[in-house]
Formats: C-alpha cells, sequence, structure tokens
C-alpha cells in the first residue's frame, strides 16, 4: 500500500490508542502528581481538540444499545463493520466498503469479463440508479435504461445498502434469474423487469465503415486494452483508404480505467495535457501530458456523448473539446467528475475512496455539471412525411440500370429510423470534409 495512504488509514487508530491511554487510571507519587496532574490535563486538552468526543461516546452508548436491546442477538463484528460501510457511504456515491471477493470482482469488470446482468450503477441518496446497460448484455436486451431507479431486487427493497452490496445480489450463477423493479419517469407505477445473467464478455471496441472514409469507432468501456483494440481498428481503416474522418461513440459509456482514457486520446492528441486530478495527498496530484505521435491525421472528429457518458469517457470527450481537436454532439454527460482508489485492508477487506478530482486541460471540473455538447441533438424518432407518388427516371420502361449502389445512401436511410444522433453526426462529418477538402485546394 502506498506509504501516504497507509499514515491516513493508520491515523485514527493510533489516535484512539492515545485516548484510551490518557483516560486509564493512574496511582501518582505525591511527589510529582501536580506535574502529572498538570501534563495529564494538557494531555487530555489535546485529545479534546483532536477527538470528536462527543459523537465518540455517541457511537459507543449507541452500540452498547443496540446490543442489549435489538430484538435478535447481533455481533461485534457485524455492527462494526455495518459503522464501517455506513462511513464510506455517507461520503459520496463511489466510496465503498469492499469485502472478501469484491476485489476481484472489480479485476474482473476492468479486465471486461465477469458473471452478471451487465449494468452500471450508482447510488444517490440511498437509491440505486443505472448509469448504462452495458452494450450487448442481458440487461441492455432486457429493457433496462439509463436513468432507471432499481428498488427491488428479487423483491427485496434495497435502500441505502450500497452500490457492491447491490451489485453483489445481481451476481449470481449463468442461467439464473434476477428479478429488478425499476422506477421509470415515463411510467406512472414500478414494475418489473425479470433478466436472466450470463457471463458478461464486454467488447471495449467495436468499430466500421459508414462511408467511403468515414470510420465509426464505439468504446462502450474503457479497459485495459482498450487503446491497444482502437489503434487496431484504426489501422484497418487506413489500410483500405485513408481516413477522411471519424466519428466516436462514447454514448452510454460508464468510464473505466483512467489510463485507458488517457491513452485513447493521446491517439488524436500530439502535445500538452490531457487531464489532471487533484486530491489531499500527494499521490493524488497528477497530471498526464500527450505523446508527439498521433494515430491518425488531422482529420474533422466527431465525438458523441449523452446521459450514460460518464468518468473515463468524460475525460476522453472533455480533452478533446478543450484542445478543439473534436465536436461533441448528443446531449450532456452524466457529470461523475472523480477518481476512485482502492485500499486494501487487513482480512481480504478493502475501501473503495474518492480520492481525487479530475480537470480537463482548461481546468474545467465536470463534477455534477457534465460535458456539455458543442452541438445539442437529443435522440429521437424520425418519420418521413407521407407524400403523392411522382414518376422518376427508374420507373420508365426499359431505363438503365445505375452502374453501382450508393451503398452509405442505404446507411443513411436505416440510420434516420435507428439512431438519429449517429444520422446527424454522419452528414455533419460529410460537411466537415468537404470543408477541409475545400481549403487544402
Amino acid at each position: 500500500m502506498n506509504k501516504a495512504f497507509s499514515k491516513v488509514l493508520l491515523r485514527p487508530v493510533l489516535v484512539l490508542s492515545a485516548f484510551t491511554f490518557s483516560v486509564m487510571p493512574f496511582v501518582a507519587q505525591p511527589a510529582v502528581a501536580a506535574k502529572i496532574d498538570a501534563s495529564t490535563e494538557a494531555r487530555e486538552r489535546q485529545v479534546e481538540e483532536s477527538l470528536p468526543l462527543a459523537e465518540i461516546r455517541r457511537f459507543s452508548e449507541v452500540f452498547d444499545r443496540i446490543k442489549a436491546a435489538y430484538v435478535e442477538p447481533v455481533s461485534d463484528s457485524k455492527l462494526l463493520e455495518d459503522a464501517i460501510r455506513g462511513m464510506l457511504i455517507g461520503l459520496d456515491p463511489h466510496s465503498s466498503y469492499l469485502v472478501e471477493d469484491q476485489f476481484s470482482d472489480l479485476q474482473e469488470q476492468t479486465s471486461g469479463q465477469f458473471s452478471g446482468v451487465g449494468i452500471e450503477i450508482s447510488q444517490s441518496e440511498g437509491v440505486i440508479r443505472v448509469i448504462t446497460p452495458i452494450d450487448d448484455t442481458p440487461a441492455m436486451r432486457a429493457g433496462i435504461k439509463a436513468g432507471d431507479l432499481i428498488i427491488k431486487i428479487d423483491a427485496k427493497i434495497i435502500q441505502s445498502i450500497g452500490v457492491e452490496k447491490a451489485i453483489g445480489m445481481m451476481r449470481g450463477k449463468p442461467g439464473s434469474e434476477v428479478v429488478l423493479t425499476i422506477v421509470r419517469d415515463s411510467e406512472k407505477a414500478p414494475f418489473d423487469i425479470s433478466i436472466e445473467r450470463a457471463i458478461i464478455k464486454v467488447t471495449s471496441v467495436r468499430s466500421r465503415t459508414l462511408a467511403e472514409g468515414i470510420g465509426y469507432i464505439r468504446i462502450s468501456q474503457f479497459q485495459h486494452r482498450t487503446a491497444e483494440d482502437m489503434k487496431k481498428a484504426l489501422d484497418e481503416f487506413q489500410a483500405d483508404i485513408p481516413l477522411s474522418g471519424l466519428i466516436l461513440d462514447l454514448r452510454n459509456n460508464p468510464g473505466g480505467t483512467l489510463r485507458g482514457a488517457v491513452d485513447v486520446t493521446d491517439a488524436f492528441v500530439s502535445e500538452g495535457m490531457i487531464v489532471s486530478t487533484r486530491g489531499r495527498i500527494a499521490n493524488s496530484k497528477m497530471t498526464f501530458e500527450a505523446t508527439p505521435k498521433m494515430l491518425v491525421a488531422d482529420i474533422p472528429i466527431i465525438v458523441l456523448i449523452n446521459s450514460g457518458s460518464a468518468s473515463a469517457s468524460e475525460i476522453v470527450a472533455g480533452a478533446l473539446q478543450d484542445k478543439s481537436r473534436a465536436l461533441i454532439m448528443g446531449t450532456t454527460s452524466f457529470g461523475k467528475g472523480s477518481v476512485q482508489t482502492v485500499l486494501q485492508l487487513t482480512g481480504r477487506r478493502g475501501i473503495k475512496l474518492t480520492t481525487a478530482r479530475y480537470y480537463t486541460p482548461n481546468g474545467r471540473s465536470i463534477q455534477a455539471k457534465g460535458i456539455i455538447p458543442d452541438i445539442m441533438v437529443e435522440q429521437a424518432k424520425v418519420e418521413p412525411l407521407k407524400r403523392r407518388k411522382l414518376v422518376a427516371e427508374k420507373d420508365l420502361t426499359g431505363h438503365l440500370e445505375a452502374d453501382n449502389i450508393d451503398i452509405s445512401a442505404v446507411l443513411n436511410s436505416k440510420l434516420i429510423e435507428t439512431d438519429f444522433q449517429l444520422y446527424e453526426a454522419l452528414n455533419l462529418i460529410k460537411g466537415l470534409i468537404i470543408v477541409n477538402q475545400s481549403r487544402r485546394k
């Protein structure tokens, strides 16, 4: 464990030991009694100034009352662990107490494979809120949406249980079912969604060509290999034809590793700061700089975000926006501008603690604000107007056939029905490419 963190974690133990010593019975010789009394009083005053004694006494009183009067016997270890959990839940929605196998669960999530339903959640005022369902998972197929509130898991009310415990309840054997009770703004009453658990294999990077020279890369989550996988996708694009434009889709991307976000941003910029972090201890103050080499030329880039884009995805969007390297399009992002560190404790325990805020290159904190797009585009369902059928060349008897089919036109007609935001991004980037090409002439 980091030495600085060790000191922070150990200090409460040392202080409590000093407090215990100061109130222990002590018998002094008469000759030195006055000096000892004076030093004891000074020490007690120092302890009173450094410790909230009234709150500690209150904690001890509540602990004793529960032990004596609760309807069923409760072990000391359970009460103390619940107290630790409560301390962390009370800090912010992202700090939590980790027990036993939750360390390995975190490692599984960043490696990209785990068992469960496939949703990212947070806690606000005791309520579990869905940040986003993960692409191609049971949760997405079952209809879970960003912003949904989960009030029950398998008919058990889960208010104020903490994110990690809620995740544990949703995990389980692949093939088994879990029932989530959902509150959704568009629905009048809570309703149940049954989801079959599965092995979740998160494919971090997906890519395809939208039109000639226009690439599309979808990053669903930032993992250790995300930047490497994105590089492969970019190499494949440019093996066929040099890219003239790129759409980077970070919608419903709940975040992931800080390093993954930095490396992805570094692929598109060649100098300057990407992100900085600031906290109370020395090790939380870091700055990440771009390297000189870019993976793609200085082509137009559009980054798509929405309310499900959080944390690491906001780092990428914020950096590219501040550096005027990309146009940000969509809706305002989630607004998680904090960094969590996992600190190991004894007995296979640990804490996930918020240790820093992060800042964009221009010094912006997006905490509780989010990244505001340069161009706001709500997701919408677009239906073409019905109009009278007009005769065209293709309707004439004996007309000549076209030499080839415009694949991009076919794609555009599908996108306007299935993904209006991407449709708008594709139209905009085509315009930016035309402007770029005219400038070079």
